[in-house]
């Protein structure tokens, strides 16, 4: 079973900038897709930002250019550099991985942009 530990998250003013950091039971490179999801209060959850093995990478709109996901592969970590956040960026992030169709969630860590 695979095991994801999600960290990071915080309070930020507007502007600000936080990294979320997901560390990842064994080796990142066996997953089909790694990725980012959020939750935000009377909202459905929404993918931020997914990487494919293939390298392929996707953002939400809202959020291109301010966000960039990565992985580093000795650390068994998945990165969301977030910048110039905004208030509608506040939500709890969820982070995942795909193997063989079965999707593994780690707990959510909250961000919050506020001033």
């Amino acid at each position: 079973q695979v095991q994801l530990v999600a960290s990071g998250g915080g309070l930020v003013p507007p502007g600000g900038s936080l990294r979320l950091c997901c560390g990842v039971s064994g080796s990142i490179s066996r997953f089909d897709a790694m990725g980012w999801y959020r939750l935000a209060p009377g909202k459905k959850r929404e993918l931020v930002a997914g990487m494919a093995r293939s390298g392929r990478i996707k953002y939400l709109d809202s959020v291109k250019d301010r966000f960039t996901i990565f992985i580093d592969d000795a650390q068994n970590t998945v990165f969301l550099q977030m910048n110039n956040l905004k208030t509608e960026d506040t939500a709890a992030y969820q982070c995942a991985v795909e193997l063989d169709e079965d999707v593994s969630w780690g707990q959510g860590t909250q961000v919050t942009v506020s001033s």
